[in-house]
Parts: structure tokens; C-alpha cells; sequence
């Protein structure tokens, strides 16, 4: 008997994890070291997370061994609440505020609410690519509408306004960007905001990266821009605490909420259906909150995510073939190949060819739903010294690299 997948996953991908990983994993396997630049995971490059989140954990763990409400612990809410309303979000009740497995949990079960068979939901490209899957996987079209390389990788307005239809029933905003990290202006965003608001859009504005800001950066969340309209934002502690492993992040409905009344309730059904979200790691959302801004010293001038960011920036743009716009927050960069004059043709196996070679392994820009076979996505986590043997390691690579003729 052949057990097949099920034909809903048929377009569903997410390659950050996809088969290049696998065969890094398979190499491994033999023995040889790999340096794992494919995933955005704080604590597994030595980054630690506040030195009273284990002890809240040890503290509270006889105590929450049962099930929480499905939304969540209140005191988790509250905070979350308190958050919103320093982020300038109005009048963001307790009981519009889920917590979540991670974000990615979060962003299923937001969609999952959302969408019947056909609907289109705009969503950037580059993307963070569990949004293209999940719609994919729910029965919507998903339609990518362009960020511009030449403009900080803003999204282009105009190609949003031409690829509304009467099916679009959404618009997706990473805000800071993955993987650009781009951070958009308040006067971009609140064209967006009228876009969605003349065509009477549901907003889902992701926010992971918004305490992870260099230069002088300002997030403005989506949410204090649209008191009028409905939008969801999604937010946790995964990169700014470096507790990816942990899962904690949450979902907060604002604006419209009194037009988003049946939606919540189909939210409320999926969170009660899935029971709660991991209980010890809510306990720790007020304290972490209440440090809010744990990693700020790693962004400033000397800081190490700063000076990683540097090196990275610096080191690509040296590279002949090779640039890079600088990412303003988070953790990655998107750099570019002249895929001229490197003799690339397809980015997947530009990664796999570096990493059966070099021994690095990346992620190639069709991950993220970019057409065109010419970027990767840098993940700047490594020391410095890290850094610098991967862009020697990719100077050397590309020198004789081609893929018309063959390594």
C-alpha cells in the first residue's frame, strides 16, 4: 500500500527547512561540520535569554501543569494589553488577546479563521514563507505584491493597488521584514492603511522583530495607524528573549473588532479546539515585557547583533558579484547575485553547490517567493570571526563558480 500526502500540500513549501537542509543533515550525518546559517535561532549561536526567565519557569512550574482559559492566563493578556497601549494601539481588551505556540501557530490558526476556498490575500514578496503556505494550505490564491530592493526594500504601492481584486480579502505586512529587514516609515504605512481601508481589507501585521531595531530605527505598529479597521497583530518573545524554543507568542485583534465579531468567534473555536497554548511559558510574558527591551544593548554601536550586522553588510558588499541593503533590524540580510556574472541560473542549487562545497548552508531567495533566481538570505547570528571565514568561503566559491559550465 502507497500512503500518499494529501493533495492540499501540494503547493505548500518551506524550504528554511526544506531539502538543502536535509542534506546538511545528511552530511552531518558523515561527519562533517556544518556551519547553519538557515534559520533565525538566537540560543543556538550562544545568545541567552534573561537570567529570570528560568527561574519564573522553575518557580511557577507545580502551578501550571493545567490547562490555562484557551486565549490564555490573564496576567499573560494584561501584559500583552499593557504593550499594545505603549506601542500607541487604543483600546485593546484582554479578551481580544491570544497567546500562541510561537507566532507560526498563531498565524495558522489566524488564516484558518479567515479564508474560504478561492479568497486572495496580498502578501509581500520577499515573504516570511509560512504565510505563501499556509494560505496555500487553507484554499486561498495568494498574491505577491513587490518590495523594492532599489527603495529599501519598501513595498511598492502602486503594484499593491494594481493586484487588488474583488477576491482580495486581506493584506499581510512584515513589519520589521523577514528575511529584508527592512523597517517601514510612517508615511509608507499609513498609505497602506487607506489602501486597506478604501478597499476594505482585513490587516495581519507581523511584529516579531519590532524590539530588534539598529540605527536609530522606529517601528510604528500597524495597529495605532487603523483604529477604524480590523487588524491583527501577532508578536512574541521568540527573537527578542532568544527563546525560540520556548514557543510564547500571542495575537492581538484591534481597530474594527465590533465588525470582526464572527471572525473572533471562529478564532475563539480554533484556540479552544488546540486546548491552550504551553502554560509555563505564559507565565513568563509580564516579566519579559516588563523588559521589554532586554537585547537593546546587542544593537547599539559595540553591541554584538550590531557589530555582526556591520561585518555582514560590509563583507557581502566587498564580495565581487555580490551586494546587500542593509538591514535595519532583525537578523538576516537579502543579499543580491549578478547572476551574469556568477553564471547562476537557479538559486536553489547555487546554496546546495555552496554548501556541498563550502560547508555553509543558507537559504536560497525562492524560499521567500522571490521570482527572480538572484538572492539568498543571510543570517548574521555568528560571531564576527564566523562571519568572516563564511564570506571568505564565499569569495572562494564564487571565483569559480558557474552554473553554465559546471563547478
Amino acid at each position: 500500500m502507497e500512503l500518499k500526502k494529501s493533495t492540499k500540500l501540494t503547493n505548500v513549501r518551506y524550504d528554511i527547512r526544506g531539502p538543502v537542509a536535509e542534506e546538511a543533515t545528511r552530511m552531518e550525518k558523515q561527519g562533517i561540520k556544518v556551519m547553519r546559517l538557515n534559520t533565525g535561532n538566537p540560543a543556538a549561536f550562544g545568545f541567552k535569554p534573561p537570567s529570570f526567565i528560568p527561574k519564573i519557569i522553575s518557580e511557577n512550574l507545580q502551578l501550571t501543569a493545567a490547562y490555562s482559559t484557551s486565549k490564555g492566563l490573564i496576567s499573560a493578556r494584561e501584559a500583552i494589553a499593557g504593550y499594545c497601549a505603549k506601542k500607541g494601539i487604543e483600546n485593546v481588551e484582554i479578551s481580544k488577546i491570544f497567546t500562541g505556540n510561537g507566532v507560526s501557530e498563531l498565524i495558522t490558526i489566524a488564516l484558518q479563521a479567515l479564508l474560504n476556498d478561492g479568497d486572495e490575500i496580498l502578501i509581500p514578496a520577499p515573504d516570511y514563507p509560512l504565510w505563501t503556505a499556509i494560505v496555500n494550505l487553507m484554499g486561498g490564491k495568494v498574491v505577491h505584491y513587490l518590495c523594492d530592493e532599489a527603495a529599501n526594500w519598501y513595498p511598492d504601492l502602486d503594484d499593491i493597488k494594481r493586484k487588488i481584486t474583488n477576491k482580495t480579502k486581506a493584506i499581510v505586512i512584515i513589519n520589521p521584514n523577514n528575511p529584508t529587514g527592512a523597517v517601514y516609515p510612517e508615511e509608507i504605512l499609513t498609505e497602506m492603511c487607506e489602501i486597506a481601508r478604501r478597499n476594505k481589507l482585513v490587516v495581519f501585521s507581523d511584529e516579531i522583530y519590532d524590539r530588534l531595531l539598529m540605527d536609530n530605527a522606529v517601528h510604528v505598529s500597524f495597529g495605532k495607524l487603523a483604529p477604524d479597521l480590523p487588524v491583527i497583530t501577532f508578536n512574541g518573545l521568540s527573537k527578542s528573549h532568544q527563546l525560540c524554543g520556548y514557543r510564547c507568542g500571542w495575537l492581538v485583534a484591534s481597530g474594527d473588532t465590533a465588525g470582526m465579531k464572527d471572525y473572533l468567534e471562529g478564532l475563539n473555536v480554533l484556540a479552544s479546539m488546540r486546548l491552550c497554548s504551553n502554560v509555563p511559558s505564559q507565565t513568563i510574558i509580564a516579566a519579559a515585557l516588563e523588559n521589554a527591551n532586554f537585547s537593546k544593548d546587542l544593537l547599539l554601536p559595540g553591541g554584538r547583533l550590531y557589530e555582526q550586522r556591520e561585518f555582514a553588510f560590509k563583507g557581502l558588499n566587498e564580495i565581487p558579484g555580490f551586494s546587500a541593503v542593509k538591514s535595519m533590524a532583525g537578523l538576516y540580510m537579502f543579499p543580491k547575485m549578478d547572476t551574469e556574472m556568477l553564471g547562476i541560473t537557479d538559486d536553489e542549487q547555487f546554496v546546495l553547490d555552496f554548501l556541498r562545497e563550502k560547508h555553509v548552508l543558507l537559504t536560497h531567495g525562492g524560499t521567500y517567493n522571490w521570482s527572480e533566481p538572484n538572492h539568498f538570505r543571510l543570517v548574521y547570528l555568528p560571531e564576527v570571526d564566523d562571519l568572516r571565514e563564511v564570506m571568505v568561503r564565499l569569495k572562494d566559491f564564487a571565483q569559480s563558480y558557474s552554473q553554465r559550465s559546471g563547478l
